[in-house]
């Protein structure tokens, strides 16, 4: 018997067991009307689940209306939301995927244009535009308005939301739940030095400017039982002198393995700054982060970001690099990817029972 690739074995986290290592990463689709999902999002999801990923995310999902990176952002801050989701979730259980949401808060990029409109916001009560939040009144570029710079008591009403939404994906079926603290929305604007200039107790040390991202991680596993597991999305590194480095990502690593209630981290970079400059981008050129944090922090990771093909995806995987490879373009282009993938490695999927055998109605 030929031996199978490790990408297509199934990998356990805590209680919850995906048939394979590839991730349906989440992809926002700015479809959604006050939050909530269309027929686009059944459609778009389920043609990737049933291509046979092991895992399905959402695309990100936002904990209040004012959370939301643009007014066609997913959210989950009400019962409405609540039943559609349950019925994706129970959509991608049924094409044998794990289902996952990932949440989040856009932070000072919040109000922004859906992007085919181009790059830009919508002011302050201009097409139901509002004003963002950040740790700090620093505006992300000069044309966007200054953020409202976040009390301590608002920062505890955002994590409150956290811990709401987080309950009611547990109550519509998700097995994972995936904290977004990359790309500059407000977690990582709260761990990044170039978006957080606060001398409270949230700003300052590395140690300080992560204390956000642990309390709502605590909020979010006082809602998630202990036998789900929950990850993490970090940018790990902003790309521009005086931001996040490699160093501190792992550092932030090895706090989160220390917790022992994160079970991975998902390895993204940038997003802090339209200021970044990135060396190169080519395919895997963030796959060094998820390398790093796995055998300096002692986490598992995710790698993402231009893993097209299958020789490269389980390169990855066989060789330690990470743990999932989380993949987007290429299931735009293509949601039977994986399947793909299985057949290149020599181990086809058995397609589900509707495509073996297309006759004429």
């Amino acid at each position: 018997m030929t031996h199978v690739p490790l990408i297509l074995q199934p990998v356990q986290f805590r209680s919850v067991t995906a048939k394979n290592r590839i991730v349906v990463s989440p992809m926002c689709q700015y479809s959604a009307v006050d939050g909530l999902g269309q027929d686009w999002h059944v459609q778009n999801l389920g043609a990737k689940a049933f291509g046979g990923p092991g895992i399905v995310f959402t695309e990100a999902t936002h904990v209040s209306p004012d959370a939301r990176i643009t007014n066609g952002c997913l959210g989950l801050w009400n019962d409405a939301h609540e039943a559609f989701l349950t019925r994706l979730a129970s959509m991608i259980i049924q094409a044998g995927a794990v289902p996952a949401m990932q949440i989040a808060h856009a932070g000072r990029k919040a109000s922004s244009w859906e992007p085919w409109l181009g790059d830009g916001f919508n002011a302050p009560g201009v097409n139901s535009g509002w004003l963002p939040v950040a740790p700090s009144a620093l505006a992300f570029s000069p044309d966007r308005p200054t953020p409202h710079a976040l009390t301590v008591s608002e920062i505890a009403a955002i994590t409150a939301d956290f811990a709401a939404s987080t309950a009611r994906a547990r109550r519509a079926g998700f097995k994972i739940i995936e904290i977004h603290a990359a790309h500059g929305y407000l977690l990582h604007s709260f761990l990044s030095p170039v978006s957080n200039h606060r001398t409270d107790s949230y700003g300052g040390s590395l140690q300080h400017r992560a204390r956000l991202l642990m309390e709502v991680i605590d909020a979010v596993r006082s809602k998630w039982p202990t036998d789900l597991p929950l990850f993490v999305r970090l940018s790990c590194v902003d790309w521009i002198e005086g931001g996040l480095t490699i160093e501190d990502s792992v550092q932030i690593g090895k706090w989160l393995k220390a917790r022992g209630d994160v079970d991975l981290i998902d390895c993204s970079s940038g997003g802090a700054s339209p200021a970044q400059k990135i060396t190169s981008i080519h395919p895997g050129y963030q796959v060094p982060f998820a390398e790093a944090l796995r055998h300096q922090a002692g986490i598992a990771t995710g790698a993402v970001g231009m893993i097209r093909t299958a020789d490269h995806a389980a390169e990855i995987i066989a060789n330690g690099r990470a743990d999932l490879v989380f993949v987007a373009r290429a299931l735009l282009a293509d949601p039977g990817w994986p399947r793909r993938v299985a057949a290149a490695l020599g181990h086809p999927f058995i397609d589900p029972p509707q495509y073996l055998r297309a006759t004429p109605a």
